[in-house]
């Protein structure tokens, strides 16, 4: 049993490298030092945060000053360990908060990421057509203009505009297969 009234006779233990000497100093002070921390922290994160400490003493017992109270050093390292992380913990929560309010509108509508990342591929599908493909496939779908509108725009006849509607909706269908819904969407409003 350990006996701390001999405090310099087991700090001078320690300092000589005596394992035996350790193991009862870790045994004596792990339940007190616990129960101590848990006052600041969970029960599981106290316990580790006392290993912290007892593996600290034994990499550090070099340069222990025999005079000062272990019982004082442990307790003390153990405290600003567990303000350390009470800090740590309350800094990551406001972090937390932060970006919960600064992204709020997206975290509350799962449709915001669903819309977005569907535009992102219909985009890249848009961008793998011809120019002239995609000139009159915008025309109609975003300007709603009819087959004769974008004739006269694009000074071709109707049939060329019909034509490039057509092989735009082919490659669009084949480029969008996997999402099923987007295509219904985009071709369902075909003006065709």
């Amino acid at each position: 049993m350990l006996n701390p009234n001999t405090n310099i006779e087991i700090v001078r233990l320690l300092k000589s490298g005596d394992a035996d000497c350790f193991e009862k100093v870790f045994k004596y002070y792990f339940k007190p030092l616990s129960a101590f921390a848990s006052q600041y922290v969970s029960g599981e994160v106290a316990q580790e945060i006392v290993q912290d400490t007892m593996i600290w003493l034994w990499e550090n017992r070099e340069t222990i000053i025999e005079e000062m109270s272990l019982k004082s050093l442990l307790f003390t390292i153990v405290k600003n360990k567990c303000l350390n992380k009470v800090k740590a913990m309350q800094v990551r929560t406001r972090v937390h908060d932060d970006i919960i309010e600064k992204y709020k509108e997206q975290f509350e509508s799962p449709d915001f990421y669903l819309e977005n990342e569907l535009y992102e591929i219909y985009s890249k599908a848009l961008s793998k057509l011809p120019d002239t493909y995609r000139e009159a496939f915008e025309m109609s779908r975003e300007l709603l203009l009819t087959h004769k509108e974008i004739a006269e725009v694009l000074k071709v006849s109707p049939q060329t505009v019909n034509y490039r509607l057509g092989k735009a909706l082919d490659i669009l269908r084949v480029e969008l297969k996997d999402y099923l819904p987007l295509s219904l969407l985009l071709f369902t409003s075909s003006s065709i």
